[in-house]
């Protein structure tokens, strides 16, 4: 650990040349009570029904959110690409987050549930390709989905593959900057089995406290064992009511992400909106906020 800087050594030309921002900055650096980073609360494209839409972060401006993250979207009949990897779509999206003074906490590809990244030689594509979107947008984490038509539950095959393509996806992402997470029913030591097989820090999991919750995963356990380095992102979800008052324990995750060392976002992806979309996502939102503050 340094020293504290004193106004004796700087001496008042160095002070000078110093300013009073950089002063300031020293002074917090110093101040062992001073606030430190928390959390930010955004929520999915999808969950907001505007899926790979500009139009999310004006409603997720009125809901109070700090973020969206943002879907490749699905193909256009006819198209074999997403609409995420056009530069115009790129732009149209930075544009109205900055309008609207929301950020884009990540990405995601959903569409991955119906068109598997284990067995279509198109998603191979799309994953590699979408290092140059990550890098445009300036985003670090992107979500690979494994459900639906890519499970990979008791598909051993499927995991080959999935880490096969990993395996040649990791350097390039490694190169970039950037994490992509994967986002499945696999429970944690599944899970570890896969990112150490590939072996990479660009390779991580993306955690959903309710997915796991409905295989019967103990959630708090498991982002305890995989900790901060393995997790790249978290979603909160409750498969059974509004958030607080369904079946997740959302105080133990608070517990458990504090002692993996987790600070960063958290994904509101709400599966219950009995008060509609834009008044659910609120009531979760005011539910999250107490609990997971933005500085701590």
């Amino acid at each position: 650990m340094n020293p504290p800087i004193s106004r004796r050594a700087f001496g008042q030309s160095s002070l000078a040349a110093l300013g009073v921002a950089a002063l300031g900055r020293v002074a917090r650096a110093a101040d062992p009570m001073a606030a430190k980073p928390g959390f930010r609360l955004f929520a999915c494209d999808w969950t907001l029904q505007k899926l790979c839409n500009p139009d999310a972060f004006e409603l997720a401006a009125r809901i109070g959110l700090d973020g969206v993250q943002v879907d490749f979207g699905r193909p256009k009949e006819g198209e074999a690409t997403l609409p995420l990897f056009s530069e115009a779509q790129q732009d149209r999206i930075v544009a109205t987050a900055e309008k609207h003074r929301v950020v884009i906490a990540s990405l995601a590809m959903g569409v991955l549930n119906n068109v598997p990244y284990k067995s279509d030689a198109a998603t191979e594509q799309w994953v590699r390709d979408s290092v140059k979107v990550m890098t445009r947008l300036k985003q670090k984490v992107t979500l690979l989905a494994f459900f639906g038509k890519g499970d990979l539950v008791d598909d051993a095959a499927g995991v080959t593959e999935v880490i096969r393509r990993l395996k040649q996806l990791a350097p390039r992402a490694e190169a970039a900057g950037v994490v992509y997470g994967i986002e499945s029913w696999l429970k944690a030591a599944e899970l570890e089995r896969i990112l150490d097989a590939v072996n990479s820090p660009a390779i991580r999991v993306y955690y959903d406290v309710g997915n796991m919750h409905k295989v019967g995963e103990d959630y708090g356990s498991a982002i305890r064992r995989l900790g901060r380095e393995r997790i790249c992102e978290v979603h909160l979800k409750d498969y059974d009511d509004l958030y607080g008052k369904g079946s997740i324990n959302f105080p133990a995750v608070r517990s458990a992400l504090d002692a993996s060392g987790y600070r960063g976002w958290l994904g509101i992806e709400g599966v219950k909106t009995p008060l509609g979309v834009e008044a659910s996502i609120r009531y979760d939102v005011d539910y999250l906020r107490p609990l997971f503050p933005k500085t701590v």
